[in-house]
């Protein structure tokens, strides 16, 4: 779920068409992209059709009208700062049971990342088991690290297991695995 400022604005516009042109990638990762904004249903027709025109991009996923804010204000996407009724570029990545993994707002002046939600989107889904965690920077490919244990008896397994691999690098609340083993 990502909202929008308003439709027919230059950073809405281009944020739609690069979400529209990675939809692919999203889909692999098994994610549905909705939009919502304050703005009607019809403006959100008119300006889809006019990306359609203008830039040869046809948006698929759907967008909520939420001309009464109650979906915008519950989800924390009005910025509070602001006089405009107009919903912060936020995006909440929710799992198929409904419950926010994780969320991101950027300020009103700034596009999102396309590659950085698809990157924490696939971070999501190689840590979803709980076993495992993305360091930072982490990339589809590169190296988890074991989510560190939460009793004493497991940071013991964690050494001994760390000694016997010798790596230099390990110790009991972080421990790179090879990709292999994802």
């Amino acid at each position: 779920l990502f909202s929008h400022p308003a439709d027919f604005t230059p950073v809405c516009t281009s944020e739609f068409i690069e979400l529209e042109k990675a939809s692919d990638k999203f889909a692999a990762l098994n994610c549905e992209l909705l939009g919502l904004s304050a703005d009607s249903v019809y403006s959100h027709i008119a300006w889809l059709l006019n990306i359609e025109e203008r830039f040869g991009v046809k948006v698929n996923f759907p967008i909520i009208e939420d001309l009464s804010l109650v979906i915008a204000e519950a989800y924390g996407m009005i910025d509070e700062q602001s006089t405009s009724t107009a919903t912060v570029r936020s995006v909440y990545f929710i799992n198929p049971e409904g419950i926010i993994k994780a969320h991101i707002h950027y300020p009103m002046s700034v596009g999102r990342s396309v590659d950085e939600i698809l990157r924490i989107l696939s971070a999501l889904v190689a840590t979803e088991a709980g076993d495992k965690v993305a360091p930072a920077g982490w990339r589809e490919g590169d190296k988890l690290v074991l989510a560190p244990p939460v009793t004493m008896r497991g940071v013991r397994e964690r050494m001994k297991a760390n000694q016997k691999n010798s790596d230099e690098n390990s110790d009991w609340y972080f421990t790179k695995i090879v990709p292999e083993e994802q």
